[in-house]
């Protein structure tokens, strides 16, 4: 599977979100940016990503997910500590 397509599938399930994905075959690193993460803890952040690729976990087309999931603050405040 392609990381076009499972960023399409993510970003089709979670509007609003800003989706980015990198991998190869069946393993891959998503990055979700939306305010819908707001006052969500990290457990169901990451289960708001899977709902949106469930089936294709459950029939084995994906094998893992890597994924950060935050709101545009935190997501902001993560790339400035990044670029110091």
């Amino acid at each position: 599977m392609d990381p076009s397509e499972v960023q399409k599938l993510i970003a089709a399930g979670l509007p609003g979100c800003e989706v980015t994905v990198t991998g190869d075959g069946s393993h891959f690193q998503v990055t979700v940016v939306g305010e819908m993460f707001a006052g969500l803890n990290a457990v169901k952040r990451q289960q708001a990503v899977y709902a949106t690729v469930n089936d294709l976990i459950t029939n084995g087309t994906l094998h893992a997910l890597s994924i950060k999931a935050c709101t545009p603050e935190e997501w902001e405040k993560a790339s400035k500590l990044q670029v110091q």
